[in-house]
């Protein structure tokens, strides 16, 4: 009986382990992803340490500089959009942060804010964008509110889409992508490590999106081939396992430049509630949120954030003339007289 039970126990666990085997799926060059995901203006920068970093950065260059930032296990795609219609105006910069797109992987134990927070400081320093206005979301808006306490002297506006920060609220249900509360658990977070996470990852896609038809084979396909360029994988599971950077009311009030906080209503990620703490905290703040759109307003509400966003971007070049002389961008208030009467 005992042989019997052990043999049945062994043949499960074979079983189960074929599966996973099956389940495996190996690296993927980044040669091979570069053929498939670079975009028209794509372009490398090696940092100080010999890490890549994968970036464009659109003419012309004598206008206002705004940088974008995406946010956790996504890329630079996520802003083609605004990339596309900001260009014809302003310097726009985007780049993949460490372990995420076509930039290589760290070490995991360096994915974190304050090491993202640096790699924008040392790309936009060596394109010589001395000062812009910084945009990221979700784990992106966690990275640029950070950078912005860490490097004020270098930013103009911030702008922040579904930003991470604020500590998860235990009366508020935990209805999130379940990808992500898969992932929290260490053990699944081990196992899953090497496997196909093609259904995992478009359900996650999917909880993101209020608009179903944007989670095309295409998007779910780029989210999970870039993710298994060398080193991806690791660093999203030390993301998951790793420490956050905290929003707190006091640090938040040391933020002193002016900000636009765009949000889903539904987003059941970073939910809206996080919205007004961010407005509520950032003195003179303008919160814009958006009905029937989810996580990435940016692609879901494309036309209409936008807008809100070239409205900042002229408000912040109107507040800049007093420090710096710059070139207005299509703005009909800006005619030649705004730049005599900046220097009066």
């Amino acid at each position: 009986m005992l042989r019997r039970t052990l043999a049945v126990i062994l043949t499960i666990v074979a079983v189960l382990a074929a599966g996973w085997l099956a389940l495996r799926r190996a690296d993927i060059p980044y040669d091979t992803l570069e053929t498939i995901y670079s975009v028209q203006d794509t372009q490398f920068m090696t940092l100080d340490d010999g890490r890549m970093v994968h970036f464009s950065d659109t003419v012309p260059h004598d206008r206002s500089a705004i940088v974008l930032v995406h946010g956790f296990s996504s890329s630079l795609h996520t802003w083609e959009a605004w990339k596309r219609d900001l260009e014809a105006d302003f310097r726009v910069v985007t780049l993949d942060l460490p372990g995420h797109g076509l930039s290589r992987a760290e070490a995991p134990e360096l994915a974190n804010i304050e090491r993202f927070a640096d790699v924008v400081y040392e790309v936009t320093q060596d394109l010589g964008v001395e000062r812009f206005t910084i945009a990221g979301n979700s784990m992106g808006g966690n990275t640029a509110w950070s950078y912005t306490l860490s490097y004020p002297e270098t930013v103009d506006g911030l702008i922040l889409v579904d930003s991470s920060g604020w500590p998860d609220n235990p009366d508020e249900d935990d209805d999130g992508p379940f990808i992500f509360r898969l992932l929290a658990n260490p053990l699944a977070r081990t196992v899953m490590k090497d496997l196909d996470m093609t259904s995992l990852t478009r359900s996650g896609l999917e909880d993101s999106y209020t608009d179903q038809s944007l989670v095309t084979d295409a998007l779910v396909e780029r989210y999970v081939a870039l993710s298994r360029a060398p080193g991806h994988r690791e660093t999203l599971l030390a993301i998951m396992a790793g420490d956050r950077v905290p929003a707190t009311p006091e640090k938040m009030a040391e933020i002193k430049v002016p900000t636009l906080i765009l949000w889903g209503r539904d987003d059941n990620l970073t939910r809206v509630s996080g919205a007004q703490k961010f407005a509520d905290t950032i003195e003179g703040s303008t919160l814009v949120i958006y009905d029937n759109v989810g996580h990435l307003p940016q692609e879901e509400a494309a036309e209409a954030s936008i807008q809100h966003v070239r409205s900042f971007m002229l408000d912040v070049e109107w507040e800049a003339l007093e420090e710096e002389s710059i070139i207005p961008a299509g703005d009909p208030r800006m005619g030649e007289n705004r730049l005599e009467d900046a220097e009066n």
